[in-house]
C-alpha cells in the first residue's frame, strides 16, 4: 500500500495463486482483467465541481444592458460593439471558458473592472485571432501590459480554452493547457510604464487598479467587426 492506494503488479497476483503444473492460460487473463479494472478503480476521481456557477444567465438578466448579445444554444456572440458586462463584481476567482474567432477578430475578456464606462479602468485579456503589430496585442496577453509567454492559439475556426485566475495582486492565464502569463500587479508601481520599461497607455499604476470589479466581453471591435464566440463560461469564487 502506498500514499492509501493498492499497488499490484501481474506477478504479485500470480504468486498469490498455488502453484500448480496445470496452471491454465485462461486463468492469466482473469488475473490480467483484474488487475486492469483495479487500477481504473483507484486512479480515476470523479471532477470536483464545488463552487462553480455560470458566468451569465441563459437570458442575460445577470448582466448590465445585454444590449445585441444573444446566447443561443450555448453559445454566446455578439451582433455589435458594446461589453456584456455582469451586474456582480469579482475579486478572487478562477474564471474558465471557451472562444472560438474568425479572420480579424478583435475582443478581450475585462476582469475587475473600477468604471465599466472606462475599459482602460480594467485589464484586458486578448482574444484575438493574431497580434494587433505588437506582441502586447497577443491573444492571451494583458493588453498593453505584459505579452503571453508563447503562442498556444489554435487555427482560426477552432475553439480555445482559458483558465483565468485572480488572487490578490496575482493574475495567472493558462491557454489551451499552458500557463502564458504569471503576473504580480505589485510589478506595475508607475503609470504609463511597464516593468520592462516599456510605455503603456494607462493612466494609473497597475499596482493601484481595483482587486475587485465587474467581468466583461468586448463586443465586435476593430476594423472588420469579425464576430468572436464564446461558450461554457463558469466562474468559481476564491476564498
Amino acid at each position: 500500500m502506498e500514499g492509501g492506494k493498492v499497488k499490484l503488479s501481474i506477478r504479485d497476483l500470480e504468486s498469490s495463486q498455488p502453484r500448480s503444473r496445470y496452471h491454465s492460460p485462461p486463468m492469466k487473463r482473469i488475473l490480467l482483467a483484474l488487475f486492469a479494472t483495479a487500477s481504473l478503480s483507484f486512479a480515476v476521481d470523479p471532477p470536483d465541481t464545488t463552487g462553480w456557477q455560470d458566468l451569465f444567465a441563459a437570458d442575460l438578466s445577470n448582466t448590465v444592458e445585454p444590449g445585441k448579445w444573444e446566447l443561443k444554444d450555448g453559445i454566446l456572440v455578439a451582433k455589435d460593439h458594446d461589453t456584456l458586462w455582469t451586474k456582480d463584481s469579482y475579486g478572487d476567482f478562477i474564471l474558465d471558458l471557451d472562444f472560438k474567432v474568425e479572420k480579424e477578430s478583435n475582443s478581450g475578456v475585462f476582469i475587475r473592472s473600477g468604471n465599466i464606462k472606462d475599459v482602460l479602468s480594467a485589464l484586458e485579456i486578448q482574444v484575438h485571432d493574431s497580434a494587433d503589430g505588437s506582441k502586447y496585442g497577443m491573444v492571451a496577453a494583458i493588453y498593453d501590459a505584459m505579452p503571453p509567454s508563447k503562442s498556444m492559439a489554435k487555427p482560426v475556426g477552432e475553439w480555445n480554452h482559458f483558465t483565468i485566475t485572480c488572487k490578490g495582486p496575482l493574475v495567472s492565464v493558462v491557454f489551451n493547457g499552458e500557463e502564458v502569463i504569471n503576473a504580480n500587479l505589485d510589478n506595475w508601481p508607475e503609470a504609463g510604464k511597464n516593468p520592462d520599461g516599456t510605455p503603456n497607455k494607462f493612466k494609473k499604476a497597475l499596482k493601484d487598479y481595483a482587486r475587485t470589479g465587474p467581468i466583461g466581453l468586448q463586443g465586435l471591435h476593430g476594423k472588420a467587426q469579425a464576430p468572436v464566440y464564446y461558450r461554457n463560461l463558469k466562474i468559481k469564487v476564491l476564498e
